[in-house]
């Protein structure tokens, strides 16, 4: 083969290796992130549509607990009912702030050790889940445990379990994924067994300690423990990409809040407001975070603090798809929204 043959075959191979990598660039996402950016959030969020959602709500509480709503798309599609600000919407796990607080709280309480094990707290599971005597409470918050994520069996979400025991048994007698404290992986069977010891200590449902002690004293009267708890006309609905089922009545244990009563806890999270006292605000600062997404079929949950600009931004998406790049079309959205925010302020200042 001459030499000029030999270059006429690799400009070939390379222009055809340009071409096939061209195919598989997500151009959707490199579209939503190239676009000009709009001037006012309400023209970021009324592209909702464009970015693949049925219906979004977002709220930015500033300063002084004020909200500001904007919406786009539908509550409801197959009806035609507008997205409603007010709507209450199934925030995942989200919840798992809510549940920290509790802990927190409770080990301020006396009632739980940080220190003390799974088995201790759960005896029947020693010899069930790896390493029970050893996974420390403060593992399972912290996400340190190695124990399996029962939301990655294989097909969960195709037929998601409905009771506690039938996740945990998805996960029980399994090898760990690694040794207790070793590394970091999410878990929901974590809080799964977070919560089931919470009941165990309080001899009640955790959500009704949740109701008194965190959304109380708060004043949060639109957050509620699942789905069972509200009228159903008040839910989002929700949607995944292919199926035309509506998801809200599915019956997925999840937390449901309005936008502005989560904007309103995550400000108490972060100014500290949520905590009785010092001590109880350190404790959870060592155990866990103070912002949060959630992912479930049908809702896409974003809720963030934001410092520079004192405001927190609470993003709900209602369409989801777990095999294309909707989670991403989604941090698109929000990224953009808060770089409105900042570019506001930043002009703000200058006045």
């Amino acid at each position: 083969m001459t030499k000029k043959k030999s270059k006429l075959i690799i400009r070939i191979l390379l222009f055809l290796g340009t071409v096939i990598s061209l195919y598989f660039v997500p151009w959707p996402i490199v579209t939503a992130w190239i676009a000009p950016l709009p001037n006012t959030i309400q023209e970021q969020v009324d592209k909702a549509a464009d970015y693949g959602f049925d219906g979004i709500i977002v709220c930015v509480n500033k300063k002084g607990n004020q909200s500001e709503f904007y919406t786009s798309g539908h509550k409801n599609r197959e009806n035609k009912i507008p997205a409603d600000p007010n709507a209450l919407f199934k925030i995942a796990s989200v919840s798992k702030l809510y549940n920290a607080v509790a802990v927190a709280k409770l080990v301020r309480e006396g009632k739980l050790s940080l220190d003390k094990t799974l088995s201790d707290y759960l005896p029947e599971l020693k010899g069930r889940i790896e390493y029970a005597d050893k996974i420390s409470l403060r593992m399972l918050v912290k996400h340190r445990s190695g124990i399996p994520n029962f939301t990655d069996t294989y097909m969960y979400w195709a037929a998601p379990k409905k009771t506690e025991d039938e996740k945990l048994a998805l996960v029980l007698d399994k090898p760990a994924n690694f040794k207790p404290d070793e590394d970091y992986e999410y878990s929901n069977t974590n809080y799964l067994l977070l919560h089931r010891i919470m009941n165990r200590v309080l001899g009640y449902e955790t959500f009704q300690y949740i109701h008194k002690e965190i959304l109380n004293p708060l004043n949060l009267q639109h957050t509620f423990g699942s789905i069972q708890d509200v009228n159903i006309d008040d839910v989002m609905s929700g949607y995944y990409v292919g199926y035309d089922r509506d998801l809200k009545t599915d019956n997925i244990v999840s937390m449901l809040a309005t936008a502005e009563d989560l904007s309103k806890f995550i400000r108490a999270l972060n100014d500290g407001t949520v905590f009785k006292d010092k001590k109880e605000h350190e404790i959870y600062s060592s155990i866990y975070k103070y912002e949060h997404t959630g992912l479930i079929p049908g809702y896409q949950t974003i809720a963030k603090y934001y410092k520079d600009i004192d405001a927190v931004v609470i993003q709900f998406t209602n369409t989801v798809n777990f095999e294309g790049y909707n989670w991403n079309m989604s941090e698109i959205m929000y990224n953009r929204i808060v770089k409105i925010l900042r570019n506001k302020n930043q002009s703000q200042q200058k006045i």
